[in-house]
């Protein structure tokens, strides 16, 4: 579960860690009576549980009050990468000396948790020279010289460096504890008086672990009540899956990246998901498909997840399958990409599905410049292949 991050920095604050002032409004009304209380400048941020605000203008910043009303009307009720804005975050803009990026994710190769900071903070963090990476034991206490370890490379030095580190194993400790998938502060923000704030935060939790975490999701209403509903890009793919029995391919979860998925074939839709982020590509969605689903289905999905205005190209991988007719995939994905406008040659970066009828899917693809592994080539080699 995504929580929404006026709730997810309620419980940093429940940690003792600085979060700026701030209010949850609902309308323009309000946003204007929260920046009066706050005093300008202010920043609005749109409540949605999904990452990429700033890129896709959900984040604004305001210097008076009757602008803090204007910006508010114009991103309430504004649709966000798929979610509608209902809600804001009316905060104090901080006056920042410093960024950093502090976060505690798993490592999926080292099936391990790791603490990742940098000394660039914002928006592109992938990019970020130097990045400092500790691995820690999840059922371990962890030794305060962590923390200290990692401030002191970040390039901090006395009381600074001890404050950013107390700030560093708190989240390391809360991540542990609240069986969090991902508890990430971008930006951690030095103000001029050497006090650290968490200036936004992106906390992801286990949905199989909420059945220990029943105290902690009671702290949570308004993002438990958004995870229970749909997207209409969900909506979309769980209709195309109902209107037709054959095969499953109704499982369609969008992400942020740029590259298209139709995977699947015995539990390797997450072999080939873990795959693809190793490589360091960035998927659009998670799509499962598998049971033999029709050209119809296919081809609907297909249309669904290049309709994603990001989506450049689309990776069609499955493990060896015996139960689903590759030409029929094969046919799916080319009327698909065809209704769209587009040429396969240029949408489709690997297709590689081993199975039956695997020559006609070959020759389908071949027909319009695809090039098509089989069984002989492994899946990592598959997606080394994407361009």
């Amino acid at each position: 579960m995504n929580v929404l991050e006026f709730e997810a920095k309620a419980l940093l604050s429940d940690l003792s860690l600085a979060v700026p002032r701030g209010h949850t409004v609902t309308t323009a009304a309000d946003a204007r009576a929260a920046a009066e209380a706050l005093g300008s400048p202010v920043v609005l941020k749109a409540q949605i549980p999904i990452g990429g605000r700033m890129k896709a203008g959900g984040i604004r910043f305001a210097d008076t009050p009757d602008e803090a009303a204007v910006i508010s009307g114009s991103l309430l009720g504004q649709s966000i990468r798929g979610f509608t804005v209902e809600r804001l975050l009316v905060e104090e803009k901080l006056s920042i000396a410093q960024e950093v990026y502090v976060a505690a994710t798993y490592d999926p190769a080292a099936r391990v948790p790791v603490l990742i900071a940098s000394r660039e903070g914002g928006i592109e963090i992938e990019s970020a020279g130097a990045v400092v990476r500790r691995e820690f034991a999840a059922g371990a206490a962890l030794p305060d010289y962590v923390g200290r370890e990692i401030a002191s490379e970040l390039g901090f030095s006395g009381g600074v460096m001890l404050k950013l580190a107390a700030l560093v194993n708190a989240v390391a400790r809360a991540f542990v504890r609240w069986d969090a998938l991902l508890l990430e502060i971008n930006p951690v923000v030095l103000d001029a008086q050497d006090n650290w704030w968490a200036a936004d935060a992106h906390l992801e939790l286990d949905d199989d672990a909420a059945f220990r975490q029943k105290a902690l999701l009671a702290k949570l209403p308004v993002s438990r009540e958004l995870a229970e509903r749909k997207t209409e890009f969900e909506r979309r793919a769980i209709e195309i899956d109902l209107a037709d029995h054959r095969g499953v391919a109704g499982r369609l979860v969008p992400f942020d990246g740029d590259l298209g998925l139709l995977i699947g074939g015995g539990g390797a839709s997450l072999t080939v998901l873990d795959a693809v982020l190793n490589a360091g590509l960035r998927p659009a969605n998670y799509c499962e498909i598998g049971g033999n689903p029709s050209v119809w289905k296919i081809q609907e999905l297909t249309k669904l997840i290049l309709s994603q205005p990001q989506v450049t190209r689309l990776a069609v991988i499955m493990n060896v399958v015996s139960n689903t007719r590759v030409d029929l995939i094969a046919r799916g994905v080319i009327k698909g990409i065809l209704e769209m406008g587009r040429e396969p040659s240029d949408v489709i970066s690997v297709f590689r599905i081993p199975g039956s009828w695997e020559g006609e899917g070959q020759k389908i693809l071949s027909h319009y410049g695809v090039r098509s592994f089989g069984r002989e080539t492994s899946i990592d080699a598959a997606i080394e292949a994407i361009r």
